[in-house]
């Protein structure tokens, strides 16, 4: 026990580890600080990124890996140690790192590189920078006829920016002046040099990051938030108008004509008032029904924790592993959150099947993402790529899930079973459901949810491009404050065009609205993945890995919206078939 004990606090150390704001370290003029080189990879393929030191550049005679957080390793970064030595505020200029001498193989690796479009990225002071490996001169530009020429870069220029003792900004760039062509099938030795520039503004240190947001929102990009949003703003203005004269007209019309007496109760029971005997019984297969929605409020409460994160500091630009860590971490405490959801739901009617519907809600999306890694992964070692996780990450994982993430369900799980709120409705007054009348096809399920879907994603389809283009490019082109006010849209969206298309098949004598509520709800997710899709195509992404791990997280992504914005739309139509069917009883 003890032994188990001590293997929850490590991991939930390591889990912690990564979650301090920006790190402020300062410097003597002179004093070494360590570049570290990560990762490199095709610029069209963000999944795809192999070890630093895969190609034959010049290493150290121990490569020395720095230790990394959960984080950092899911992200797919392997820091090494290098050759390079940029001490603080000292320049440089023309320094050798190597002679190295490139057999057929390394020649042929440097090739292949240069074709795909092959970067490197490395780490200083916890910034990143990147810079291409070689060039691709086309036959038209050489004019010899022979075909494209292969150029290597052999030099690096780093400028850097600071502040006092402190490091505020750094870039590399690869010199074209300095190039050796390369070609198949002969050895070569080359050698490799840097310079680094050093130069002093007044910028804060605490505003360092701001470069890599500037760095991609061009004015085209601001255009394009600002339509996003003035499109979103109009599209829930009009649909607000549309229910708010619907609700006005038809539900005072019906609510008096409730409390108008007749000779008989059935003459004045019409439209969904006829229905008020059936309109509570329970869903079909409540267990999943409940853990659906347990899983949808964990995630809808796991987003905004990542929001608050970003808003306070711990998740901004670049912020190695942070993002990685942050969501594993949310979504492992809010596990009591999808317990106690799920079996308070569950519980308010049926005493049995409670723990069932918690275990549901645990599994309901991590099982699907747990199988969807698990391929990824295989692929990912098969290609030697850094996305790959060691057995140690794996181990951890299974570890904190097994003793954090799985008890936490079960105590939620118990607390909504014992403290879950009765149903405040009328209760189910027949014994049999009545018959639901012959419906129209734009009244039945497939119909609600094309249109309960695709208002929704009308209004966030430009920020989803931004979106989609920070997950799988290379530069930021949204915020968290832009992303936040798109998804108060969409959660508003979705509420109220359920509402109102509850209140249309109510109004036909349909009551069983649970299901599709849900699905309505959900169904601005299909819309997002085949949307995704699309932006594939329009895109420069190729290969196997890159397209599965593409499809993989795409899917999972579209999974988790479809998951919440189901659990949404039922809360939302819940609520409201409550206050008509409660302001109808009291008339």
């Amino acid at each position: 026990m003890g032994t188990l004990k001590l293997l929850f606090i490590t991991n939930l150390l390591l889990l912690l580890r990564p979650i301090p704001l920006h790190s402020a370290n300062t410097y003597n003029v002179g004093d070494p600080v360590t570049l570290f080189v990560n990762k490199i990879g095709p610029l069209h393929n963000p999944s795809e990124t192999y070890q630093y030191y895969e190609l034959a550049f010049c290493r150290p005679d121990q490569v020395v890996k720095k230790k990394e957080n959960l984080g950092e390793v899911l992200n797919g970064d392997r820091l090494a140690n290098s050759l390079y030595k940029l001490d603080f505020a000292v320049n440089k200029t023309q320094a050798v790192i190597c002679q190295q001498k490139l057999n057929r193989v390394d020649i042929a690796k440097f090739k292949d590189a240069i074709i795909n479009d092959f970067y490197y990225q490395m780490y200083y002071d916890d910034l990143p920078l990147w810079a291409f490996i070689g060039k691709v001169e086309d036959e038209s530009l050489t004019g010899d006829n022979k075909g494209p020429k292969y150029f290597l870069f052999t030099h690096v220029q780093f400028n850097a920016l600071y502040n006092g003792n402190q490091v505020l900004e750094i870039s590399a760039f690869c010199d074209p002046s300095h190039v050796v062509e390369i070609a198949e099938g002969v050895d070569m030795e080359i050698k490799f040099t840097y310079s680094v520039l050093w130069n002093g503004v007044s910028t804060p240190y605490e505003n360092r990051m701001d470069r890599y947001s500037r760095a991609s929102l061009q004015p085209i990009i601001h255009k394009t938030h600002w339509f996003s949003f003035i499109n979103s703003t109009v599209i829930l203005i009009l649909l607000m108008g549309l229910l708010t004269v619907l609700f006005m007209r038809h539900l005072k019309n019906d609510l008096r004509k409730w409390s108008i007496g007749g000779d008989e109760e059935e003459e004045k029971e019409v439209g969904w008032k006829y229905i008020h005997g059936d309109i509570f019984r329970c869903p079909s297969n409540l267990p999943l029904f409940s853990a659906v929605l347990g899983c949808g409020t964990q995630l809808v409460t796991m987003v905004a924790i990542l929001f608050i994160l970003a808003f306070i500091g711990v998740i901004y630009p670049y912020s190695r592993g942070t993002l990685p860590s942050s969501i594993f971490i949310a979504y492992i405490l809010t596990s009591a959150v999808a317990g106690y959801s799920s079996s308070s739901f569950c519980s308010q009617y049926a005493e049995i099947g409670w723990r069932r519907s918690a275990l549901l809600a645990g599994l309901l999306f991590f099982s699907p993402f747990l199988f969807t890694g698990f391929i990824l992964n295989i692929l990912a070692s098969s290609f030697g790529a850094t996305r790959a996780l060691p057995l140690g990450t794996i181990f951890v994982i299974f570890l904190v899930y097994t003793f954090v993430s799985i008890p936490l369900l079960i105590l939620g799980g118990v607390f909504g079973h014992r403290y879950n709120s009765d149903l405040q409705s009328s209760p189910v007054t027949k014994k049999c459901p009545r018959e639901i009348p012959s419906l129209s096809f734009y009244r039945k399920t497939p119909a609600q949810m094309f249109l309960g879907g695709l208002l929704p994603f009308c209004a966030i389809a430009p920020e989803l491009h931004n979106l989609c283009a920070t997950i799988w490019g290379h530069k930021i082109y949204t915020s968290p404050g832009i992303l936040l006010v798109t998804f108060i849209i969409l959660i508003i969206l979705t509420a109220m065009l359920s509402v109102g298309l509850t209140y249309f098949q109510l109004a036909v004598e349909d009551h069983d609205w649970w299901w599709r509520s849900v699905l309505r709800g959900g169904s601005t997710a299909l819309f997002m993945f085949c949307y995704c899709i699309y932006f594939y195509f329009k895109s420069n992404m190729s290969g196997i890995l890159q397209t599965s791990f593409f499809l993989g997280y795409s899917t999972c992504m579209c999974y988790a919206f479809f998951l919440m914005l189901g659990t949404v739309s039922f809360q939302a139509s819940l609520l409201f078939v409550r206050r008509i069917y409660h302001a109808a009883k009291s008339e």
